[in-house]
């Protein structure tokens, strides 16, 4: 008989990272207590991040990169355009000005999206990381599933339901290691990450979080999502060789008594980079909705002097500018 689709796909048996009712980090709890958010919001300063103006207008991405090459436009956040082996995806499409619920609650964009939902290219496929409001914007899946037909929605294990409201009618929900044939001769695999998940009080932990691989010939690039600094990027690496190009979180990362199991600091995200032996990582997660008290330009700034002591090249590891398109060839990585 065929599956009820307004329920969401679950493991049927425990696992390392489901224990029968939630979902769980094998190598660190990320529960936090009301106590530990009052004291994040009333022992903290946050200094308020001013708008920034609109990017310049910079050229249009290539539309089909040639075999072995991988084009990534910065949008914004964690918004990444995505071509690839012919196909091209959307990681984790975030539009609206508020990363919160009714459009009305979170924190408000600091820059706008440097490329406007309305002037994307057709998308095959969205990747979807987790839940959370800066990853999971109801209002632009929405959007995109009524724009140009209905793609494809891939996401962790309980996030269905959620895609086929927004209008997905091709949905995947995958556990760690999953993985499935795409677009135009790509794989797609779902990933640990360390992080948590929640839309609200009750449903902590009830759907899965992670990154993705998607492989095509010629070459491998790493979504991380959101994570916390953990093994899971050596068992990767372990899984599918070396990484070509990773793109890795390096903002929201302060105070880190209260981070440091969810997001990474950018000496972290270094870190991760060398676990990964990635041949190229590309920064994410910073400058757009301040989610945490460090400055605007903290974590770009930190990422260069991690970059600097731990002897690696800074075009090893580089800072889009917002609306850049990336071109990375295999011959240069």
């Amino acid at each position: 008989m065929p599956r009820d689709d307004s329920h969401p796909r679950l493991p049927a048996v425990p696992s390392d990272h489901w224990d029968g009712k939630r979902f769980f980090n094998p190598h660190a709890d990320t529960d936090k207590s009301r106590r530990d958010l009052w004291r994040l919001y009333t022992e903290h300063k946050w200094p308020r991040w001013a708008p920034r103006p609109p990017e310049q207008p910079r050229p249009s991405p290539p539309i089909t990169p040639a075999a072995g090459e991988v084009a990534l436009t910065f949008i914004g956040h964690v918004t990444f355009l995505l071509r690839i082996g012919g196909a091209t995806f959307l990681t984790d499409p975030v539009f609206s000005d508020r990363a919160g619920p009714f459009g009305r609650l979170g924190p408000k964009r600091t820059r706008a999206p440097a490329v406007p939902l309305d002037d994307l290219p057709p998308v095959d496929a969205v990747l979807l990381s987790h839940n959370h409001y800066d990853h999971m914007d109801m209002p632009s899946l929405k959007r995109l599933a009524q724009r140009r037909g209905v793609p494809q929605a891939i996401s962790g294990l309980g996030n269905g339901p959620m895609l086929r409201r927004a209008g997905f009618d091709a949905v995947n929900e995958l556990d760690w290691w999953d993985g499935i044939d795409g677009p135009d001769g790509t794989r797609i695999t779902f990933v640990p990450a360390q992080h948590w998940s929640a839309r609200g009080p009750f449903d902590r932990r009830k759907t899965l979080w992670g990154g993705f691989v998607v492989e095509a010939p010629g070459i491998t690039v790493y979504f991380a999502g959101d994570s916390g600094y953990c093994p899971h990027f050596r068992e990767i690496r372990e899984r599918f060789g070396t990484i070509d190009v990773a793109l890795l979180p390096i903002g929201a990362y302060e105070p880190r008594w209260f981070m440091a199991p969810q997001h990474m600091n950018p000496d972290e995200a270094v870190r991760a980079h060398r676990d990964l032996e990635a041949r190229q990582s590309v920064a994410m997660h910073f400058g757009t909705f301040q989610l945490t008290p460090e400055a605007i330009d903290a974590p770009a700034e930190a990422l260069y002097l991690a970059l600097a002591e731990q002897d690696l090249e800074s075009n090893r590891f580089v800072v889009p500018a917002f609306g850049e398109t990336l071109l990375f060839p295999s011959r240069y990585i």
